[in-house]
């Protein structure tokens, strides 16, 4: 038990390791110090099987133009910065345009594409991974050399716990997140219409037609977006609701109720008896339900995976904070510690 380690792959000549962390109780995750991705979460399911719920890719090579960024570890700024454009401190910075005329997930060559260093942590029963890198100051325009750690842990509860920890000699943005995608049925087993989630928030952020939030906090009351009580995922997301029709799905911000350490969402599966609570110290949370089908080649275990066959729920600060004085700030101050952690806590009913 505890961590055990076999070779991935290699880049430019460089071991890529994958890591799996298995606790006993019946939690294994696989993660590679490339990207910092998660390739495989184990859950024991109610009939004694464990299945893997978090959709992914077989090889290293698949991994290296990882479309959808599959479990990958996203920085420096999780979603999106319009025309990849911001002022701090008095100067104009410009980062990485990779997605139209906007940045998203930190730019071209973000975190997800970096190989980290590694250092297996913990104990047999609660074992860790921590990943570190430095990202120099003007990689992909944002400013300041940035020292980050990436922990993943399992614990004697039964959950996956992500801790996120950087420093910057320069005043920047930091905005971390892991971006997997969960199906509490297995990764092949199709959509997940049927799963129950509900999200401790009460407001949500409307975007635009880019995926960009318009600036306006709505309330979720009346609309598609009232998760507060559990409900299963696939009830409105093909709603005649503007918000919906646009993306073909949830691809929004919520706002996350209460502040501190706290229950985030639940999700649950009938067909697995497989319960996540997801709980975090972030603002928000951005709920993407694979509105886009991965049709254009075949992913884990010869999988062709649809749309809305998994779901994201992606910690983080509000997108595009710094064009909007009234969202929660993602500037780090030279010299501060940028803390956030979540944690994946797995049950059965």
């Amino acid at each position: 038990m505890g961590i055990t380690t076999e070779i991935f792959g290699a880049i430019n000549g460089a071991d890529v390791t994958l890591y799996t962390l298995d606790n006993s109780l019946g939690l294994r995750a696989c993660i590679t110090n490339y990207g910092g991705i998660i390739r495989n979460v184990f859950v024991r399911n109610k009939n004694g099987n464990d299945i893997d719920i978090v959709l992914g890719r077989d090889t290293l090579n698949e991994y290296l133009d990882n479309y959808g960024y599959y479990g990958a570890a996203i920085g420096r700024h999780a979603n999106r910065i319009a025309r990849g454009e911001f002022s701090l401190g008095g100067s104009q910075y410009k980062v990485g345009i990779n997605e139209g005329e906007n940045s998203l997930h930190g730019g071209n060559i973000g975190f997800d594409k970096k190989l980290w260093s590694a250092n297996a942590t913990g104990t047999d029963k609660e074992p860790a991974l921590e990943l570190s890198l430095v990202s120099p100051d003007g990689e992909e325009g944002f400013p300041g050399n940035l020292t980050v750690h990436m922990t993943y842990s399992l614990t004697a509860e039964n959950a996956l716990k992500i801790e996120y920890r950087a420093v910057s000699d320069k005043d920047t943005l930091v905005n971390l997140t892991n971006h997997s995608y969960f199906n509490l049925a297995g990764h092949a087993s199709g959509t997940i219409y049927n799963q129950i989630l509900q999200i401790n928030s009460g407001f949500y952020t409307p975007n635009n037609n880019e995926c960009m939030p318009t600036g306006e906090v709505c309330s979720v009351g009346g609309t598609p977006f009232d998760f507060r009580a559990p409900k299963p995922i696939g009830q409105d997301i093909n709603a005649d609701f503007s918000q919906i029709q646009m993306f073909g799905g949830y691809d929004h911000n919520f706002a996350i109720e209460g502040a501190g350490y706290r229950l985030g969402a639940a999700a649950s599966c009938a067909e697995s008896g497989i319960c996540m609570m997801m709980y975090t110290d972030a603002p928000a949370v951005q709920l993407y339900t694979m509105n886009c089908a991965e049709s254009r080649r075949v992913c884990k275990d010869g999988v062709i995976y649809g749309a809305h066959n998994a779901f994201c729920l992606e910690t983080q600060c509000f997108p595009n904070a710094m064009a909007h004085s009234h969202f929660p700030s993602p500037v780090l101050k030279a010299g501060q510690e940028y803390k956030h952690t979540t944690e994946y806590k797995f049950t059965l009913k």
